[in-house]
């Protein structure tokens, strides 16, 4: 009996109802029971209780074959946490030289801190110290800006900047992926809001770790980060901040669409003389494991004609590094929102996440798309106001 793998309290709180089932992309791809939370939760117990031995090939292969996506947990009526699991299998599965070559390779690279810095100076990503805004003319009216998204927590009623929604303390992490492919979204970021601080030494959050069966080093990097950007952690990706948010509190961690919430809309976007057209590809860990998708919709329609996709919140094939350890999978649920993406008649596709801005950009590319991919922070920077 292996008895140790889960926490038993988790795994007792699935009850097989199959809610579950529509909205998990593998179970869509495939049809096989085993492919779905609930056979893969079925499987965890055989694996807690011994009925399956630890080697077992349907283990090895399910671990890895789900996406971590987490759109079963919303759907969930029993409250089942499967992220939590999936993240405890992994750490079963994947212990020592288990553990898939490639995730190892970048888990080492990740935590060299001093090549992430590098990286950022190299490719020009945001730096600098906190600028302190000058106060609005007249409070904003409410609106549906500062509206939470079902499930989130409420947002602070103070403007972002100010003392009580932690403007002095408030600073911009640089994500590790980021940094070195994208230095354009944290300069984005950063001209969007000025009072956030930069420090360049910062490191990883650890986020890669805790997906990729080391739970304890990715509690490890997010405390670290903790320590080295106090008070509130603003950040531009939707994984991040819900790794981030899992270790440090809610009320440390805030995405920088909640972030950008009061603030004045710039100036319409436009296309061709007309109103741009833009659709939003959402985070998975974002929407399903923080509840935010309300707040960069409400921004994108106040600067352009929004258009929703059908698969918005089903997940796009990135998945940290799916797409990496399983390309080919990747690729399969990437094709079906790419055939809708370019269905949809629009201009830009907007992702809140670099590995989904990442795989989207590549998948439109290689079909030499007209449709361009941006990220949420660029497209607003674009359209600030002056």
């Amino acid at each position: 009996m292996t008895g140790d793998v889960f926490d038993p309290e988790q795994l007792s709180r699935c009850i097989s109802c199959g809610f579950c089932l529509p909205a998990c992309p593998t179970y869509a791809m495939t049809g096989d029971e085993a492919s779905s939370p609930r056979g893969r939760i079925t499987l965890m117990r055989a694996l807690q209780d011994g009925t399956l031995p630890p080697d077992d090939g349907t283990l090895a292969e399910q671990s890895s074959f789900c996406l971590g996506c987490r759109a079963c947990e919303p759907v969930c009526p029993a409250g089942v946490e499967y992220g939590s699991l999936l993240e405890q299998w992994r750490v079963h599965q994947w212990r020592g030289w288990r553990r898939p070559l490639v995730a190892r390779a970048l888990m080492l690279l990740v935590e060299q801190r001093w090549l992430l810095r590098l990286s950022g100076l190299v490719r020009r990503a945001a730096r600098g110290r906190a600028v302190t805004p000058a106060p609005p003319p007249s409070a904003p009216a409410a609106s549906a800006l500062s509206a939470p998204a079902s499930g989130a927590a409420p947002a602070p009623a103070a403007a972002p900047g100010s003392a009580a929604a932690g403007g002095a303390g408030a600073q911009l992490m640089l994500g590790c992926v980021e940094r070195g492919l994208y230095p354009a979204v944290s300069r984005a970021a950063r001209a969007l809001a000025p009072e956030l601080a930069v420090p360049t030494a910062q490191g990883c959050c650890g986020a890669l770790h805790a997906h990729n069966g080391d739970l304890a080093g990715g509690e490890r990097l997010a405390e670290r980060l903790g320590a080295d950007l106090p008070g509130t952690i603003v950040t531009t990706s939707g994984g991040c901040a819900a790794h981030l948010a899992s270790v440090l509190g809610r009320d440390r961690v805030r995405e920088l669409s909640t972030w950008l919430a009061d603030r004045p809309a710039g100036a319409e976007l436009r296309v061709g003389g007309r109103r741009a057209r833009v659709t939003l590809q959402d985070s998975c860990h974002l929407r399903n494991g923080l509840g935010v998708f309300a707040e960069p919709r409400t921004l994108l329609r106040q600067v352009a004609d929004y258009v929703e996709l059908p698969s918005a919140a089903a997940c796009c094939g990135a998945a940290g590094t799916y797409s990496l350890l399983r390309p080919k999978d990747s690729r399969r649920i990437l094709d079906a929102k790419l055939d809708e993406i370019e269905a949809a008649g629009v201009d830009l596709v907007v992702a809140v996440n670099p590995g989904c801005l990442r795989q989207l950009r590549t998948g439109l590319r290689r079909r030499r798309s007209a449709v361009r991919a941006v990220h949420l922070a660029e497209l607003l920077a674009r359209v600030e106001s002056p």
